[in-house]
């Protein structure tokens, strides 16, 4: 079975439990610690992913970086994520528990990039874009800054993107030149 579907499976077994025992805030932001303690750290993902350490070593290192600011319910989920020797797939865990955690919250993800860091009233503007786009009310807005677009933004939602950048337009142009509307083709 596919890394992505083992880790979806446990997400969505997490997310069940948490709305049961009423403490799906928690248990998320739990997992976004997750998620930002392993985007921050290769050293830990690599300790994680690693088949020489065994699964108790890895679970000693889960608790002491987690173990006292997790919900009891998060912490048991590690230790059953170790116990079955899943321990490698604890980002993408967290990945797939935040995703579904979205939907259940009625919330859209959109991704912007941008050349700039977005000010209030820009950020304000795309929210409303997604919303009009997606039709609910919460949105979650991931900034990234890219100087290679030159200007402009791109956005991305869903399977959907509008591309408003400079680099994109010129590339338009480039590809227009090239073709010769007056030239006869034989």
């Amino acid at each position: 079975m596919s890394a992505y579907r083992v880790a979806s499976r446990y997400a969505k077994s997490l997310l069940e439990l948490a709305v049961e025992t009423n403490v799906l805030e928690s248990v998320h932001e739990d997992m976004k610690g997750v998620l930002n303690t392993t985007g921050q750290s290769p050293e830990l993902v690599d300790l994680i992913k690693s088949p020489v350490i065994t699964s108790d070593q890895k679970m000693t290192v889960i608790r002491a970086l987690f173990g006292k600011n997790v919900a009891p319910l998060t912490l048991k989920f590690f230790e059953l994520v170790s116990k079955k020797g899943r321990e490698s797939l604890l980002p993408e865990m967290a990945r797939g528990f935040h995703r579904l955690y979205n939907q259940h919250m009625g919330i859209q993800t959109a991704e912007v990039v941008a050349t700039i860091q977005l000010d209030q009233a820009l950020r304000d503007s795309f929210i409303a874009i997604v919303k009009e786009y997606s039709g609910k009310d919460r949105v979650e807005l991931i900034e990234k800054i890219d100087p290679n677009l030159i200007g402009g933004f791109v956005l991305n939602i869903e399977d959907r993107q509008l591309d408003e950048s400079i680099k994109s337009k010129l590339q338009q142009l480039r590809l227009g030149f090239t073709q010769n509307l007056y030239e006869k083709k034989y």
